[in-house]
């Protein structure tokens, strides 16, 4: 069996579940995290004990979305090469999609960005009463990628996908069952037996027919995904050189125009091609508990983890 960093395989009779395993920081996904999921997702074509696959988060949510934290190492490589990692997020999502086997997803606490895609992926998604899903990019300045705007749309429809989408709120279970989203609704204490019960459900069909049935509807409601969305890789990293993106990251970590916040210009600095570059210096800079995850205290030291981490990638961008 593959051994992965970041991800824990277990597998109970026809049954695996896949839990994404980084809660130290809310399961954030990292490149080396999308690479453990699109690898185990490709492995289950040659499984054959396994009937259902079941995702996953361990801790607190289930996942906070893409990490923010490793979106300037990308930015520092030429375009050629900015392409090709912006397309590991389309890769994962389309290796669960063509998983042969039943998808599950179980979805606790958080469910943003990418997470959200990692759901739509998924033939079916159980939630508990207190998560909730969003699509924050566009709080970002950023489109939503990962060839995943399509499922949305089947899931809850145009007019709906576009409100989740465009305003990017965080939606209550109440409100994602209600529209689609989730296919069902538990207490938080009757989750795994809830995706347990699903799982055994499916694993207990006539596997061959179960899949030519997944496989022939996802095609019927599919058709034109690829056709559509074949260029959100490059729509991303228009985005990406507009004002909008750099303001926007800057205010999912702190206040704009915020006390405390000094911006000093170092052009040339930091061999960032031919981009103006900023040195970015926070002192008792207060941050917005609303762009934060978790709870008072805990959220606020999980920012100040990103900026201490993130100096350069930060300083990079004009804020």
């Amino acid at each position: 069996m593959t051994e992965y960093q970041y991800l824990e395989v277990e597998r109970e009779d026809a049954v695996t579940t896949v839990w994404l395993n980084r809660p130290d920081s809310l399961n954030a996904l990292s490149i080396e995290l999308m690479s453990e999921i699109e690898q185990v997702s490709r492995g289950f074509l040659n499984d054959e004990q396994t009937r259902v696959v079941v995702f996953r988060g361990r801790g607190r949510h289930f996942s906070a979305g893409a990490d923010l934290k490793q979106r300037g190492s990308i930015e520092r490589r030429n375009v050629v090469m900015q392409r090709r990692d912006s397309g590991l997020g389309a890769r994962m999502i389309r290796a669960i999609l063509e998983i042969d086997q039943v998808t599950i997803a179980g979805l606790h606490g958080a469910a943003l960005g990418g997470a959200a895609c990692i759901a739509t992926a998924c033939d079916f998604r159980v939630g508990s009463d207190e998560c909730f899903a969003g699509y924050p990019e566009i709080n970002l300045g950023m489109n939503l990628m990962w060839r995943s705007l399509p499922l949305c749309v089947h899931l809850i429809g145009p007019a709906r996908a576009k409100r989740m989408i465009m305003l990017g709120d965080k939606e209550k279970a109440e409100t994602l069952l209600e529209w689609g989203f989730l296919d069902q609704v538990v207490s938080l204490d009757g989750l795994d037996e809830a995706v347990r019960s699903m799982a055994r459900d499916y694993a207990g069909k006539p596997p061959v027919s179960v899949q030519m049935i997944k496989q022939s509807v996802n095609a019927v409601s599919s058709a034109l995904d690829a056709a559509v969305m074949h260029m959100d890789t490059d729509q991303n990293l228009l985005p990406g050189t507009t004002d909008d993106l750099k303001e926007g990251i800057s205010a999912f970590l702190v206040q704009k125009d915020s006390p405390g916040l000094t911006i000093n210009p170092m052009h040339g600095k930091l061999g960032m091609r031919s981009s103006t570059t900023d040195e970015v210096v926070f002192q008792d800079t207060p941050v917005s508990s609303a762009n934060l995850l978790g709870e008072r205290g805990r959220g606020f030291n999980h920012a100040m983890e990103i900026l201490t981490q993130s100096r350069i990638i930060i300083a990079a961008q004009s804020v």
